[in-house]
């Protein structure tokens, strides 16, 4: 990581909050449109810092604007640089941080001024090997906090308007109006859930950082509990470390006349939220999975967001049944085979290369490609049992070549039905291995 500083100065302790107010049109237009890059149910936007272009994973249940992963060749220049400690998620203690100020930073004609910004010095922290593109940072409120923002699951776009030039209410009028409550400059929303036949009224975070459809916690109601079917889990990673958790299903989640059946809930370990400072009666979250069903419209300053159904709405809940967790760990040159056609040029003794006549020639070309490797295995689960280990090298899922693949098509084939076969062919310690079991419900 390569980071450019001016006046640099450490201190021990988290100074005040430097003042910020978020993004503002530069120019006279109605609205600006951004697309996006969907992965895992997490949008990524490209936003220019000081100049430097980065991708950012959009992240309602963050209030700040956070560095992280830099490339070496990346020179952003960050200014009035002071250390800090971090906490939130994970079952580790605090880390290290620097806190920015008086950056700019810049989008399709909006430009937010003295915005302050986190720098994770962690070099373990670091979404882009699990979302198979570089992802430099999250980018939290700041982002909602002046415009009406749009988010279009299915065209992967966001539209921010200019609110003064828009008509507001033709905007939303095929959309079901919903309060939000903006604390701590986050969202939450109030939701019906069901736990067996259990009724419980949750004050869940809208949260768009959260790859789940569900996230519950135990230990901030009495009624909420893990029910009897239930597998352990790596959950994700937080500023603190990993975080660990069951997951399972539950009978229903409600939002008002929006309903869903039996949706898969993550409990995250009460060990992993120790340093989670949450707002009163909090009780859950609301992920990507979940949220991308719908196209939203965010309006921070009237505290209200509006909903649509899209086409991804009746889609089931899946899960990994393998419990293999993939990550990109670089890139590799792979020898690929290209067939040449050839054609004798009549009345000449060259021999003319034409791919659409008689084959007489190949040639092999290279190319870099992706790298995979299982990074974790779930305790007990099909994959460990049938022998797979972390550090195996992905060489191909189902005999389709894992360099051909994204990160996200792969997740997608270890969601397989159960009753299926799938059949994984490893690299371990330079001897080629193959696996295949076949896949069972876990819930």
């Amino acid at each position: 990581m390569k980071l450019l500083t001016q006046l640099l100065c450490f201190l021990l302790c988290s100074p005040l909050l430097f003042a910020q107010d978020g993004f503002e049109f530069t120019t006279s237009k109605k609205k600006a449109t951004i697309p996006f890059k969907l992965i895992n149910n997490l949008i990524i936007v490209p936003i220019k810092v000081n100049g430097v272009e980065l991708n950012f994973l959009l992240d309602t249940g963050v209030e700040e604007t956070i560095l992280f992963s830099l490339d070496e060749k990346e020179e952003v220049k960050l200014f009035n640089v002071q250390k800090i400690k971090l906490r939130g998620l994970g079952d580790e203690g605090s880390t290290e941080g620097l806190r920015s100020s008086k950056n700019i930073l810049t989008l399709q004609g909006l430009k937010s001024t003295n915005h302050e910004i986190l720098i994770i010095l962690d070099e373990e922290f670091n979404f882009s090997s699990s979302l198979g593109i570089p992802v430099n940072g999250i980018i939290g409120s700041h982002f909602f906090r002046k415009n009406l923002i749009e988010i279009n699951y299915l065209k992967k776009r966001i539209i921010i308007y200019n609110e003064p030039k828009i008509n507001k209410e033709k905007l939303i009028y095929n959309y079901k109006p919903f309060t939000i409550f903006i604390e701590n400059a986050k969202p939450y929303l109030q939701t019906a859930v069901i736990i067996d036949t259990t009724s419980i009224d949750a004050k869940c975070l809208i949260d768009t950082g959260n790859s789940d459809p569900v996230w519950l916690f135990e230990n901030k109601s009495k009624n909420i509990h893990v029910p009897q079917k239930n597998f352990d889990d790596f959950l994700g990673r937080g500023f603190n470390g990993a975080i660990h958790g069951k997951r399972a299903k539950i009978a229903k989640l409600s939002m008002n006349e929006f309903e869903f059946r039996n949706p898969i809930s993550s409990f995250p370990d009460p060990v992993s939220l120790q340093n989670v400072k949450m707002v009163k009666n909090r009780t859950g979250s609301i992920g990507g999975e979940l949220l991308k069903r719908f196209n939203i419209i965010f309006d921070y300053q009237e505290g209200k967001m509006h909903l649509k159904k899209n086409n991804h709405f009746n889609e089931p809940f899946t899960y990994n049944t393998t419990g293999i967790s993939i990550h990109h760990i670089g890139l590799q040159w792979i020898e690929e085979l290209v067939t040449f056609r050839t054609e004798l040029n009549v009345g000449s003794s060259e021999v003319v290369y034409d791919e659409g006549k008689r084959t007489s020639e190949f040639r092999y070309n290279f190319k870099l490609k992706p790298l995979y490797e299982i990074y974790s295995i779930r305790k007990n689960s099909l994959a460990e049992k049938a022998g797979l280990q972390e550090g195996d090298i992905i060489i191909s899922i189902n005999n389709k070549s894992a360099y051909r693949l994204s990160l996200q098509e792969m997740n997608g084939l270890l969601k397989a039905d159960a009753g299926e076969y799938i059949s994984i062919n490893i690299r371990r310690n330079n001897k080629e291995l193959n696996f295949r079991f076949l896949l069972e419900e876990l819930l």
